[in-house]
């Protein structure tokens, strides 16, 4: 059905340190399939687990805020879905600071596990088998839809390949995780220089060795062995969000890295980082940004709509120029498939 849109600059009411919550329900607001099958209440014609999706008519009650024709100059207030999802997932600190990721966690492994569609076999989703990739990544693939299936999955899900190549018998074993999210790590810099978002991505699939201690049984000689360890992207998603792992935990506190990591606006190719090396093209449409300190800090959001940026900053929305998204303060990066369509379910 045709959906008539706001223009979704509408911001979110602060209701007691829940800039966290705002950032991340701004940046998924702007995923226009998850905020489509959301307006036209898809999951309502659809039939799914026994439970009630009360989380996801509180979320997409939200939406509809954001994105009211008849907004004015109104700000909506997240209140009743913070308490529905707390509810929900009670194990949620909340409050912490750098929990804007662990909370995009939770949400939407809830959000899937309220509409979850499995035990009405559906087809795989063609959109997403690009390669033909070994038998066994396929069928931990299919394994996974069995079990598994809602708009969250068929937007957000990809699959990761961990493959360890044993140092004694040369055998090479893989195995298959499914993934909603790339948490990568940020190079150190001696000097402060700037990093690209590239040179985390190499960081997060060069081979590492592995001593016996730490690694597992090697297949073929039967006991622990050095053996080296290389992740690789076997199934992209239509979305990847990607988390820059800013803040470390050592034994005694939490410190925050500032470095600043420049990221491709349009065109970001994760294709090397794949099972074949063609291209696989990306666009960033959200940035989740974390200002200050471990203890002392505040998130807000950039999104893209028709085709400008916005400032989210709880209740405020500025528009952007491009040259201003790049900050040392990008957390959590949304990029969406550029040759993926993304179709209301039905």
């Amino acid at each position: 059905e045709q959906l008539t849109l706001g223009s979704g600059r509408v911001g979110l009411r602060n209701i007691g340190n829940t800039c966290f919550l705002n950032a991340v329900v701004q940046c998924l607001s702007h995923t226009r399939g998850l905020r489509n099958y959301c307006l036209v209440k898809s999951y309502k014609h659809e039939k799914f687990s026994k439970e009630e999706a009360k989380l996801m008519d509180a979320f997409s009650q939200v939406l509809s805020g954001l994105w009211d024709v008849n907004e004015g100059d109104t700000v909506v207030n997240p209140r009743h879905f913070y308490n529905v999802f707390k509810e929900a997932v009670p194990y949620f600190s909340g409050f912490s600071q750098q929990d804007a990721q662990e909370f995009l966690r939770f949400l939407l492994d809830k959000l899937h596990t309220e509409i979850n569609l499995c035990f009405k076999k559906k087809k795989i989703f063609e959109t997403l088998v690009i390669f033909i990739i070994s038998e066994e990544a396929a069928a931990m693939w299919k394994k996974h839809l069995e079990r598994d299936d809602s708009i969250i999955v068929d937007l957000f899900s990809g699959q990761l390949r961990s493959s360890l190549h044993c140092s004694v018998c040369s055998h090479y074993s893989n195995t298959f995780d499914v993934f909603c999210d790339l948490s990568l790590p940020i190079p150190k810099r001696s000097s402060g220089g700037e990093v690209t978002l590239r040179e985390c991505l190499d960081l997060f699939s060069q081979e590492e060795k592995l001593d016996k201690e730490n690694s597992p049984m090697c297949e073929r000689c039967n006991r622990r062995t050095e053996c080296t360890k290389q992740l690789s992207i076997q199934r992209f998603p239509q979305v990847i969000v990607i988390h820059l792992n800013r803040f470390t935990t050592s034994r005694w506190s939490i410190s925050k890295s500032t470095v600043y990591v420049s990221f491709p606006l349009t065109n970001l190719d994760l294709g090397p980082y794949g099972p074949a090396d063609c291209a696989v093209l990306y666009n960033l449409y959200a940035i989740c940004n974390h200002a200050g300190t471990v203890n002392m800090g505040h998130y807000t959001a950039c999104c893209l709509d028709e085709n400008s940026w916005c400032f989210y900053n709880d209740s405020s929305v500025t528009p952007l120029t491009e040259n201003q998204l790049q900050t040392n303060q990008a957390y959590v990066l949304f990029y969406q498939r550029s040759n993926s369509t993304t179709t209301i379910r039905k």
